[in-house]
Formats: structure tokens, C-alpha cells, sequence
């Protein structure tokens, strides 16, 4: 039989306070908690529990609240966090969401759908929450090679992980040169092949004890086969299956793709919700992205679907970010600047960049580049789940 999951509300009004203090006495999974004067009282007490879930009203200190809601998510894992505000807007949720809190509701809180709440909490927290929901697929790509691109995947899903605490799996679909597990000095002990034997065994926690993962983040890697026969042997249907199990289990999958138009490559790219096409400025690389424009554009790819990442920018090129844009019709979506000796010294000794020097102009990039993401991605989910709430 489930135990009750402790829960404590924390408000500065009293009427919501005793609202939420009813709401929550009258749902049977949870069992509510004294009251606490302070948040280091309710981190102490939530840090001992086994499971738990805190309410948190933001209307008020909203900014001290939303730092201990990002404590709370950091370090204690097994506590869900549900915000309330009377002030909603779309950056107060994307803030909410980047401290952690999967859950957010306007006050005055309606009943009905504070139940929901309470029920998607609790499916939560006993790992039955439902199947195939908001993963993202996101590939780098480019059809030359040395232009950097596992470089970026390596760094982009480190830094995915990092900021929005879920699971982050990185694949390398190179399946002849593959270099991700140099990059992150991993020695992992299974590898694609081995996962495409094992479909019909996939669960979350096959997956989970299958792909690497790196140190104490929530990013998993999924390694290139080691052997050629191996990759001639995985086809199309292969990676289309693939993918359709790893999106019930991670929030976001980055590939390191294949610098090729195989088709192996192209079910790879089909599956993605966003491809970032790398190139750099000079004209035999704009080319080549040209080229690749054009034919994603026959296969029927949307065109926001690919974005444009322009790598080593410095701004005193002679091909300036105008003639880019010019050359491939289309905007830069970002720009990762030249920094020759933390990249070299970062694949190297196959530690990311922002091990190397965090501070360094190509970590924070990388940094930001995450952000900029999850916070378009936040606000695309926000359009679809809250337009009640903004409109």
C-alpha cells in the first residue's frame, strides 16, 4: 500500500494558505505538514523524507522563493515542487520551470485542476507517469567535417543537463568515426548495437543502466558501435525505433550526427524537432550548408525546423555575419566564438569547456545557447498549457 507523501505548504497569505491547507487534507495520497517560520526549517524537514512535495505561493518574494525552490530541486531529489502565482506571465513561469518546478497554477487555484496537479505529482513521484510527453530531439549537423559539430552536441546536452535537471540522452550516430566518448573521456561498456539487440527489453531502467552517464549529471551517452560490420547492420527502422523509446524516458535527446545523407542518417534527421546546421565563415562551408539547406528543404523539412549555428565567430572576419545570412537566406541562430586554445585543451583531455574554464567566452556561449533553447522550447509548451492563464 503507498504511503501518504508528506506535503507542506509555504504562503505569505493566510486565506491561501488555509485554502490550499483544505485542498490538500481532502486528497488522500497526501498528508499535510505543520507550518514553517523558516525555509531552512522546511529544507531540513524535506531533506528528510523520503518523499515529499512542497507548495509554494510565489506572489509574494517572489525572487527569495524562487532561489529556494532551485536549492530544494538541486539537492533533494525525491521532492516535487508545485508555484502559484496571482501575477502569472510568460517569464514567471519559464523562471519557475528553470528553478525546477514542473508544476505551476494561477491563484485564485481551482480546484479541479489542483487535483491534477496533486495527481501528475504523485504519478511522479512512484515513476507511473505517463509515456512519450515533451521530448525533444535536437541534431547537429553539418556534411563536412571539422567544423565542430561534436564539439557543440557534447557541450549543448552537458549543459541541457546542467540547467534544466532532466534527463539528457546523447547519442552518437557517427557509426564509423565516432568521437563523443574521446570528447567526454568515457569508456562506456555498451554501445548502440548493443541497444538495438535489446529493443524489445527497453524500459526506462534497461536504459538507464545501459547508457553512460556522465559523473553526477542527468546526461546519459549513448555510444557509436565500435566495429564497421556493426553499423551496416543497424538500419532505418533501427533509429526510427530508437528514437520512439528513449523520448519516453529522457526530456531531450541531443545527436551528434552523421556528416552524410545515408539513409540511416536522414530517419535520424526526419525524427528531430531541430536541427542546428554548423557551419563557419568561409565560402567553401557556406556552400556545402547551402547545399544542405536546399535538400532539407526537398525532403520537406519546415524551415524553422533547421537552424543555423555559426561556429569560431570572430567579429573581425572578413565574411561577416550579413553575408551569411545573405549567402544562405536565412537568420544566424547563434554564434559560438573562436577560442582555439580552450577547445583544444578541452578535447584533449576530453573534459567540456565549462570544466576547462568556465568563465571563457566559448563556456558561456555554450551556457547561454542552453538557455536560449529551454526558454523557447518553455515558452512553446506554455502557449500550449497555459493560453487560459496568459491570454
Amino acid at each position: 500500500m503507498q504511503n501518504k507523501v508528506s506535503t507542506i505548504v509555504l504562503s505569505d497569505n493566510e486565506q491561501t494558505q488555509k485554502v490550499l491547507s483544505l485542498y490538500v487534507s481532502e486528497f488522500e495520497k497526501f498528508e499535510l505538514l505543520d507550518k514553517f517560520p523558516e525555509y531552512m526549517e522546511i529544507f531540513d524537514t524535506l531533506s528528510s523524507l523520503d518523499k515529499s512535495v512542497l507548495i509554494v505561493d510565489i506572489s509574494d518574494n517572489a525572487d527569495a522563493k524562487l532561489s529556494f525552490i532551485e536549492d530544494i530541486t538541486k539537492n533533494i531529489h525525491n521532492c516535487k515542487v508545485l508555484v502559484l502565482s496571482d501575477n502569472p506571465s510568460v517569464d514567471l513561469i519559464v523562471r519557475v520551470m528553470r528553478a525546477g518546478a514542473k508544476e505551476f497554477l494561477a491563484l485564485p487555484v481551482i480546484k479541479s485542476e489542483l487535483i491534477d496537479a496533486f495527481n501528475r505529482i504523485n504519478e511522479s513521484l512512484y515513476c507511473v507517469a505517463p509515456k512519450g510527453t515533451r521530448c525533444k530531439i535536437i541534431s547537429i549537423f553539418s556534411n563536412k567535417g571539422g567544423i565542430g559539430k561534436t564539439s557543440i552536441a557534447s557541450n549543448l546536452g552537458l549543459e541541457l543537463a546542467k540547467i534544466t535537471k532532466e534527463k539528457v540522452a546523447l547519442l552518437d550516430l557517427n557509426f564509423q568515426l565516432g568521437d563523443i566518448t574521446s570528447f567526454m573521456d568515457l569508456k562506456p561498456s555498451f554501445n548502440i548495437s548493443y541497444m538495438l539487440e535489446n529493443l524489445n527489453k527497453m524500459n526506462e531502467d534497461f536504459l538507464l543502466s545501459t547508457l553512460e552517464r556522465y559523473k553526477q549529471t542527468s546526461l546519459y551517452v549513448l555510444a557509436d558501435p565500435p566495429f564497421f560490420k556493426q553499423a551496416a547492420d543497424i538500419s532505418p527502422q533501427h533509429i526510427t525505433k530508437l528514437f520512439s523509446i528513449l523520448k519516453d524516458t529522457f526530456s531531450y535527446i541531443v545527436v551528434d550526427a552523421e556528416s552524410s545523407f545515408d539513409a540511416k542518417n536522414i530517419a535520424a534527421l526526419t525524427e528531430s524537432d531541430l536541427i542546428f546546421l554548423v557551419t563557419v565563415a568561409n565560402l567553401p562551408a557556406l556552400r556545402n550548408s547551402q547545399r544542405c539547406l536546399e535538400l532539407f528543404e526537398r525532403l520537406g523539412f519546415d524551415k524553422d525546423k533547421t537552424q543555423i549555428i555559426l561556429n569560431r565567430y570572430m567579429e573581425n572576419d572578413e565574411v561577416s555575419v550579413e553575408d551569411i545570412e545573405g549567402v544562405m537566406g536565412k537568420k544566424v541562430y547563434w554564434k559560438i566564438p573562436n577560442n582555439y586554445f580552450t577547445m583544444m585543451s578541452s578535447i584533449n583531455k576530453g573534459i567540456p569547456v565549462s570544466d576547462i574554464n568556465p568563465d571563457s567566452n566559448v563556456a558561456r556561449s555554450y551556457r547561454d545557447l542552453a538557455l536560449h533553447l529551454t526558454d523557447s522550447i518553455y515558452r512553446e509548451n506554455l502557449a500550449k498549457k497555459y493560453n487560459s492563464i496568459l491570454d
